[in-house]
């Protein structure tokens, strides 16, 4: 028989709400870690008092009952698998695996029976449900009447909050059946109640989350937190995680607490208790317990009388009471020397410090992510900001965490502490991408060199060369300039012109002139400059530096751990610079072997080319001839309405002559007024025709 069973999407149930998790089962004893939040029950084989088998809503359900009276219930195993269980339980914890199903008759009547931590509702031999007191937070007694209010699960949409058992009075003198019921129930409640004096108190402590200042008084089976306006009152038992964590300036210190379950003020949950401390403020603290009681208690841990900085203390006591350990940053430094890195998450920012076993972002709102619910990480390009880059975490469960505006100066110790961890990276090998398009974009104030951009810049000088020399003597179009007065040049735009002119002296005032564009250096259409790259032609070769340095980059990067790109490219070319020249020479010999594969190919690759250029070549010359063709009939039509208006105009002119003097005074003053000279452009001969409009509607042409 194998020595440990293992079990995947087991969930067990606590406080009313299913947590999903993996349960496995060894010689030693029976262990469950929480998918959701890593927090792992270990039960010894040892304390293991019962098995119970039996059918439950999710498949058949197993409870296990320790010599201590707690109660752990794991639901989700097939009907197959009893035997298998049964077999084992047998054999490494010499219990018999009892079946024992629930009754489900409906009935409301029955008996109370009250074993370690747990209530059970039982018809005759068969239970009917179950409460573990520890959901209990309150209970209250009537007149044959008992009352449980429960604490609200966060993690269920439906949660019970009060049941009431009815019980009747006996015969028996000088006992209460109610008191009697009310006393096992708190004896074995979640029922906070601060009585006696506190170990301590810290006073006047500030709080990020939730955000005041408070008291703290610690008690020796729970934590209050005092302020003026809310109390809380935490369990230790309800502290998962202790972190002990450097702000940035290097000046103050974030002392984390972790909950589950959390603390609640209203319809608010806080997951995290943030406590901020200057390093400089120093405190005396003495316990309110005799030297033999803390020798007893804590073991050495503590002491009567201590002395020291605010958050050694804090963090020191919470550790001896919590019996957890404080996490602290590892090995990670950021570019500027601290532990953790600024970005946003968000809308607030805050710091992420990468852990051992972890990432953990403060302060609004707090998050805490373990290595082992990381499914990958990904590296992306700020949105913003070419200065920046995005780090991205999804977990198993689909949950992604977004830390934005990171400084681009951390994205390489990043890289290497995630890469380190041995986490996924979705898009591995996008380091150096990274790095290539931050060099492109930043403006370099370095004066060292630095081959990497020295080959970028040469490849884009390269790229242009090559755009201008193909659209040289393409035939493409240019754009005209619109240049009117000008005795030839046809009309480019439809417009209206309208001007004053005197009729009775017969001579006109000079027309405003038209705004005359400077004549501009003809520009490629734009649609035909930006021309794709064809996928199928040859690539160039590298140079020597380049192919040698293929060669060498993971050597370089095994001789420097942690090196960034661009120290990386000065350092190569600082090798390169040094290496000798018979060295050189061998690469030389192997990007002039390149070059030859290269031009050999272009010749291939120009040759299938050349016959559907010539084409699009035959193509543009026929356009251009039936443009040519075009224009000039356009021309003629020009020049013949120049002749007709000219004619009308001299005809005009000579019957204003014949107008006598009293005609002339007459109409001059209206006539100066009413009198407009339009030209009209219409499309469709190009011609010009000036109209006078005279008061009394007559009009003359």
């Amino acid at each position: 028989m194998a020595d440990t069973l293992e079990f995947n999407e087991i969930y067990q149930e606590v406080k009313g709400s299913m947590n999903d998790g993996r349960l496995r089962l060894s010689r030693q004893g029976v262990i469950f870690k929480n998918s959701k939040t890593g927090k792992v029950d270990n039960i010894q084989a040892s304390e293991l008092a019962e098995g119970v088998w039996r059918r439950v809503a999710l498949g058949h359900g197993l409870k296990l009952l320790t010599k201590n009276g707690h109660v752990y219930k794991y639901d989700g195993f097939r009907e197959s698998e009893f035997d298998k269980l049964s077999d084992f339980f047998k054999a490494h914890y010499r219990l018999e695996l009892a079946e024992k199903d629930l009754c489900v008759k409906g009935w409301n009547w029955g008996t109370v029976r009250f074993g370690g931590q747990l209530l059970s509702f039982d018809i005759g031999e068969q239970p009917v449900f179950e409460i573990p007191l520890s959901n209990v937070s309150q209970c209250t007694t009537g007149k044959n009447e008992v009352t449980l209010e429960f604490h609200q699960n966060d993690d269920a949409e439906v949660s019970l909050m009060e049941v009431r058992f009815y019980v009747p009075p006996t015969q028996e003198d000088g006992v209460d059946p109610v008191e009697a019921f009310a006393q096992n129930v708190l004896s074995k409640a979640d029922v906070i109640q601060a009585t006696g004096d506190a170990i301590c108190i810290f006073r006047e402590l500030q709080c990020l989350t939730p955000r005041g200042r408070y008291d703290i008084r610690i008690y020796p089976t729970f934590l209050h937190l005092h302020g003026k306006t809310f109390d809380y009152k935490i369990p230790y038992t309800t502290v998962l995680r202790l972190f002990l964590l450097p702000h940035k300036d290097q000046r103050q210190m974030f002392f984390v607490i972790s909950l589950d379950p959390p603390i609640k003020q209203g319809q608010t949950r806080y997951h995290f208790l943030i406590l901020l401390f200057s390093k400089d403020e120093d405190i005396s603290l003495t316990l309110n317990m005799n030297e033999e009681e803390v020798e007893k208690r804590f073991e050495g841990r503590l002491t009567k009388n201590m002395s020291g900085s605010l958050y050694e203390m804090v963090s020191r006591v919470m550790k001896a009471l919590v019996n957890r350990k404080i996490t602290v940053p590892g090995n990670f430094q950021g570019h500027s020397g601290a532990q953790c890195i600024t970005c946003s998450y968000k809308a607030s920012s805050g710091l992420l410090y990468p852990l051992e076993r972890g990432f953990i972002y403060v302060h609004k709102p707090p998050v805490h992510i373990r290595f082992d619910e990381i499914s990958f990480v990904n590296f992306a390009r700020g949105t913003t900001t070419t200065r920046s880059f995005d780090f991205e975490i999804e977990t198993k469960q689909g949950t992604q965490y977004t830390f934005s505006s990171i400084e681009r100066e951390e994205y390489g110790k990043l890289f290497d502490f995630v890469n380190a961890k041995k986490l996924n990276i979705k898009n591995r090998g996008l380091k150096e991408g990274m790095k290539q398009s931050y060099d492109e974009y930043a403006d370099s104030d370095e004066d060292q060199h630095d081959a990497y951009l020295e080959r970028m810049k040469e490849e884009g000088k390269i790229r242009e060369e090559n755009a201008n020399d193909s659209s040289d003597g393409s035939g493409e179009e240019t754009d005209e300039s619109f240049n009117p007065g000008e005795e030839d040049d046809d009309v480019a735009e439809d417009f209206w012109k309208i001007g004053d002119g005197d009729s009775d002296r017969g001579e006109k005032k000079p027309a405003k002139k038209a705004k005359i564009v400077k004549d501009r250096k003809p520009r490629k259409k734009q649609v035909e400059s930006k021309k794709g790259k064809d996928p199928n032609a040859p690539k160039r070769p590298m140079s020597a530096y380049m192919l040698w340095l293929n060669a060498n980059r993971e050597k370089i990067k095994s001789d420097h751990p942690g090196i960034s790109i661009t120290d990386l490219s000065k350092k190569a070319g600082e090798l390169w610079k040094a290496m000798s020249k018979e060295k050189k020479e061998e690469w030389d010999r192997k990007a002039e072997d390149a070059k030859r594969d290269y031009e050999k190919a272009m010749k291939e690759y120009s040759v299938g080319n050349k016959s559907e250029s010539s084409k699009m070549e035959r193509s543009k010359k026929k356009k251009k001839k039936q443009e040519k063709q075009m224009k000039g009939k356009v021309e003629k039509k020009g020049a013949a309405s120049k002749s007709s208006s000219s004619t009308k105009s001299s005809a005009k002119n000579m019957s204003e002559s014949f107008k006598s003097k009293e005609f002339v005074s007459s109409d001059e003053s209206s006539s100066a007024e009413s009198k407009k000279e339009v030209v009209g452009l219409f499309g469709g001969g190009l011609c010009w025709v000036l109209f006078y409009l005279i008061p009394t509607g007559i009009c003359s042409s």
